[in-house]
């Protein structure tokens, strides 16, 4: 993965806030970038960088909650830390079940921050690698043929050679020919690491009944 200079993201409207926390983070040596509401923060094209938010809940236009959820989908490598004035249970279990790492009340202590971007960071980086991983797996499942990827859905689900070629029309001299080449280009090692990537990039098992 990507040795790049963490980027450490804050939301909130206050603009004392912004500056306080743009030099608490720079002092840890990561980027701070500063946004005054969702939609800016918004405009900012996504980056593959490790990264996290620092969100406040309260914003003018779009709530911190609202852009949790805006977001969910296309930037699981940017964890949120939200930091609210005026949080309560109910929005705090709210933001933790949407995937937050923390939810801080002000004021805050730097070091419980730093803490909670800490934790966020190593969490990026991990989804940063996976994301990476599971790309280079679809790569590799895109090289195969139609009738590999045929042969590959019926070897996860554990059909031996005979049924294999039984199932798709072929012999079985055949199907060990496709099989070792799905084997090389998957660059798996063994049946359970070729069932592992199969699972990793979410095929469908083909029926074995």
């Amino acid at each position: 993965m990507s040795q790049a200079t963490p980027i450490v993201f804050v939301v909130d409207d206050d603009v004392s806030v912004r500056e306080s926390l743009e030099e608490l983070i720079r002092s840890e040596g990561w980027q701070p970038e500063t946004f005054a509401s969702a939609q800016e923060f918004l405009a900012r094209p996504r980056i593959s960088a490790p990264s996290c938010l620092v969100l406040d809940v309260t914003l003018p236009d779009l709530n911190g909650l609202d852009l949790q959820k805006r977001i969910a989908a296309d930037r699981i490598a940017m964890p949120i830390i939200f930091i609210t004035g005026y949080g309560d249970v109910p929005m705090s279990v709210k933001a933790m079940k949407g995937g937050a790492v923390e939810f801080l009340m002000k004021p805050f202590g730097d070091d419980v921050l730093l803490d909670a971007i800490r934790q966020a960071i190593a969490r990026s980086h991990a989804a940063l690698d996976q994301e990476a991983e599971n790309g280079l797996l679809r790569q590799r499942h895109a090289s195969l043929s139609r009738r590999e990827q045929e042969v590959m859905a019926l070897v996860v689900c554990g059909l031996l050679n005979k049924r294999i070629g039984f199932e798709l029309g072929i012999t079985e001299t055949t199907v060990k020919a496709h099989r070792g080449r799905v084997m090389r280009k998957m660059e798996a090692r063994s049946l359970a690491e070729l069932v592992t990537m199969s699972a990793k990039l979410g095929l469908a098992p083909a029926p074995n009944g």
